[in-house]
């Protein structure tokens, strides 16, 4: 299936590409995702310290998925396939709430989303070093049009069939963040994709 490709912006929402990331804060949490703290952001990702985070799953009526492809100004695996959008929860912001303001940002639309697993995962971005260390709350959500993305979140956007993703995994892993090949046989297999 062919991508839809965003095209580039030399000033994204926050004045510039990566803007946002440099003044972002995140919550650092425990193995059991209590809060500890914060973070700047980027220094986060420099130490590799678990914070708290999400990744949204859309899918279309006809069990489509919406994958995107990280801008190539992204602080880490730019360039990379992913789920449909990734993000955090602001300070004192429930996570349900932050993961449908994310989606509304990056790419243009909201919808209801429904928490389908949690998850702790950990790698290492080996062009920037930058390593993601995350307790991960995984939503899934249905949505009937095309995005309409933020061009310095996302380079290219593309609805897949489960069936194609599946292929693609398994011929060029490489292609897909980390925890998108962590997570997606689990939601995309079985009950959660019904």
């Amino acid at each position: 299936m062919k991508a839809a490709i965003v095209p580039p912006s030399p000033n994204g929402p926050y004045g510039r590409p990566g803007q946002q990331d440099a003044v972002e804060r995140v919550i650092l949490v425990d193995g059991d995702d209590r809060p500890l703290g914060d973070g700047d952001k980027l220094e986060v990702h420099r130490l590799g310290q678990l914070h708290r985070a999400f990744s949204i799953f859309i899918f279309n009526a006809k069990g489509d998925v919406l994958l995107q492809r990280r801008a190539a100004g992204k602080y880490h695996f730019a360039g990379h396939w992913s789920n449909s959008c990734c993000g955090h929860p602001r300070l004192d912001e429930p996570t349900a709430r932050a993961a449908v303001r994310r989606l509304g940002e990056e790419l243009g639309f909201q919808t209801p989303l429904n928490e389908q697993m949690q998850l702790i995962y950990r790698a290492e971005d080996p062009r920037s070093g930058l390593i993601e260390h995350e307790y991960l709350h995984v939503f899934r959500g249905r949505y009937g049009d095309d995005p309409r993305p933020d061009p310095a979140e996302v380079g290219a956007w593309r609805w897949s069939s489960v069936d194609a993703v599946r292929r693609t995994l398994v011929k060029s892993p490489h292609l897909f963040t980390p925890w998108f090949r962590l997570i997606a046989e689990r939601v995309l297999d079985g009950a959660l994709a019904q």
